[in-house]
């Protein structure tokens, strides 16, 4: 992690939101996360924006046929088109400006040439893009026998590989904007939150552990952050494993739980390790409704204490803290997931002062 670069209390949000009009998304945007903007799925303009859609571009495998979609490993041409999907992906790790990257972008991204002109135009230290989790997408996704993909070993390699390539078109894009531009990628994992549960028996820990250590380790080795974003309850010491460098817990319904993993915690955090403390009741419309900043601030306050009193220095905390809603906000009305990011940007600035941040 660039450490000449400060993230302390610095805010952004997490992908999706509501909006009709793409310039509207981008306006709010460039108001409030003017140092980490962020690409905004625009989930309500296309289906196709929705991230289980987004991210299966050109991946062995999969089809979409008469609304349907499933995943098959019979048809005629598998084999050759996982050798060549296998080739291609090689190439392309070992040289990330090759051309065959293109092949693999996301086509179904109706804002992100609109993110990347507030890159270009702006050049902040960081810019935030994301990928669905390879454990969501594959329990997302069915062979065509009905079996989720999670329980095939192959095609669960041929997804995080797919999403691992997604991630560094959008690493080049964001490096063409501004090269000093160092991207944040977050990998999207609400499912993670049920490993371990009767809905995942037979999934062991170890085969996701192996699928998020590959990206992680990816992401770093081209100059990326990689992050993790979880909005349940989630076993958060797996991430820490993986080698996640920034996590995103919902802060605002499952602080407490956090707290559970302490010593690991601020281990994480004396390596530099940061919290995206997802603070804004994005997944809670009526508290969204009611709340202001300074509720907020003292909801993050709350928040770090769970920790202190586990042993963790506050200032520690502190120091490797930023700010994002719980969740992205795209069920929301416009109206409110316009109050959900300002309130974002308003917190992040009261956070600021009072901890005495910037000055």
């Amino acid at each position: 992690m660039n450490k000449a670069k400060n993230l302390t209390l610095e805010c952004t949000a997490i992908g999706s939101l509501p909006q009709l009009n793409v310039n509207k998304a981008i306006e709010l945007i460039e108001r409030d996360f003017s140092t980490i903007p962020f690409w905004p799925q625009m989930v309500k303009i296309n289906k196709n924006e929705d991230m289980i859609f987004q991210f299966t571009d050109n991946m062995p495998s999969f089809f979409c046929e008469q609304g349907k979609i499933f995943l098959n490993t019979e048809y005629e041409n598998f084999f050759e088109d996982l050798e060549r999907f296998f080739n291609d992906y090689e190439e392309i790790i070992t040289d990330i400006n090759s051309p065959l990257l293109d092949k693999y972008g996301i086509t179904q991204a109706c804002a992100f040439e609109s993110y990347l002109e507030i890159i270009k135009n702006k050049t902040p230290d960081f810019a935030k893009g994301q990928i669905v989790g390879p454990f969501t997408l594959s329990s997302a996704l069915n062979k065509d026998d009905g079996t989720p993909a999670v329980y095939d070993e192959t095609l669960r390699e041929i997804i995080t590989k797919n999403l691992i390539l997604k991630a560094l078109w959008q690493i080049k894009k964001i490096k063409a904007a501004n090269p000093s531009t160092t991207p944040i990628i977050f990998t999207d994992e609400p499912t993670l939150s049920q490993l371990g549960t009767s809905a995942y028996v037979g999934i062991s820990e170890e085969e996701i552990l192996y699928m998020l250590k590959e990206i992680t380790e990816v992401l770093k080795s081209k100059g990326a952050i990689s992050a993790i974003h979880c909005c349940g309850k989630c076993d958060w010491i797996l991430p820490l494993k993986a080698g996640f460098e920034m996590i995103n817990p919902d802060a605002y319904s499952f602080a407490q739980n956090l707290s559970l993993f302490s010593e690991e915690l601020n281990n994480f955090l004396q390596n530099k390790g940061k919290i995206a403390w997802g603070i804004v009741p994005t997944l809670d419309k009526s508290s969204l409704e009611k709340t202001d900043a300074e509720a907020l601030v003292k909801k993050f306050q709350t928040a770090v204490k769970y920790l202190t009193k586990k042993g963790i220095n506050e200032k520690l905390i502190i120091e490797n803290s930023l700010i994002t809603p719980s969740c992205g906000a795209g069920v929301l009305s416009e109206d409110l997931a316009e109050k959900a990011m300002d309130l974002t940007n308003a917190l992040s600035i009261r956070l600021k002062e009072i901890y005495n941040i910037g000055n």
